[in-house]
């Protein structure tokens, strides 16, 4: 998987069922690595997994537990910082692997960040839950004419604007608004011709399904309600329980419902260090279209 790189020093090293390691995960940021133990007979061996992990990879000292809340992280081996800066493909990212959510950077966007500087030059982006700001610097890096990061947490937009900072992104090219994305949305003061659609999962279970799907719909109405002809919607679904077949149906009857009409450019999914295990297809979470939209 060529990774780590020269430009990539952040990447999934074990990933769950997909390794035949059900219970487990283990991100590498740079020279620290994250372990998340789901079960718990990993967590009774989270030690000597540990251990392992920095005898065989070269570039990892040392190894921190996020297995149970943040004010309980603790060093298996080594210790450092309880943050740092990482590199995903040249631009780089403030992570709080201690604090941060799950391991402190959603890693599984990586290859779908790199594909939107494909689409993003001479647009206005508008990113809809940006979190950490990751889709904002691509675009901008990528020569968008403005990408407005809109996030309702105070801290996700802060992290945000330090990431924008730390990539020499200047503040007229780039800007961050605290507010409920969906209302906001309803609402936009100007008119974005790219949308990025990337919102916490809303189901947990089946029972909350059918709930997850309409919210699913009406985000992505309000989003198709708001973009020009030829303008571009990447939306995502990080909910396990919605599969990709009724991710794309409720995709399309939002546009149904708002007399838009949208035609698939790219389907997305997690990248190749998140691989899924054919006996468990749950493990293929992460569902994204890239959509471009015309009456």
């Amino acid at each position: 998987l060529a990774l780590p790189g020269t430009e990539t020093n952040a990447y999934r090293l074990i990933c769950g069922e997909g390794d035949q390691l059900p219970g487990l995960i283990v991100d590498v940021y740079g020279s620290v690595a994250v372990f998340q133990a789901h079960a718990p007979g990993m967590l009774r061996s989270a030690q000597a997994i540990a251990e392992a992990i920095v005898e065989t990879v070269p570039e990892v000292t040392a190894v921190i537990d996020r297995s149970k809340d943040t004010e309980s992280a603790g060093w298996l081996v080594g210790s450092g910082e309880g943050e740092g800066v990482i590199l995903e493909h040249g631009h780089s990212f403030r992570v709080n692997w201690q604090r941060g959510q799950k391991t402190g950077f959603f890693l599984d966007q990586r290859e779908n960040r790199a594909l939107l500087a494909r689409y993003a030059p001479g647009r206005k982006v508008l990113n809809a839950f940006c979190f950490t700001g990751g889709f904002s610097v691509y675009a901008a890096k990528a020569g968008a004419a403005h990408v407005l990061s809109v996030d309702s947490s105070a801290d996700a937009l802060a992290l945000a604007q330090a990431n924008l900072t730390l990539n020499d992104i200047p503040e007229e090219r780039a800007s961050c608004h605290k507010a409920d994305c969906m209302k906001y949305l309803r609402a936009l003061p100007d008119e974005p011709d790219l949308i990025i659609l990337d919102p916490p999962a809303f189901a947990k279970s089946k029972r909350a399904r059918h709930a997850a799907v309409q919210a699913y719909k009406r985000l992505n109405e309000a989003a198709l309600r708001q973009l020009p002809d030829g303008g571009i919607l990447f939306t995502f679904s990080c909910t396990q329980v919605v599969s990709r077949q009724l991710f794309e149906d409720t995709i399309a009857a939002a546009a149904f419902s708002v007399g838009r009409h949208v035609r698939v450019l790219e389907r997305m999914a997690q990248p190749a260090d998140h691989p899924v295990s054919v006996s468990h297809p749950e493990g293929s979470y992460l569902k994204g279209l890239v959509l471009i939209v015309t009456k």
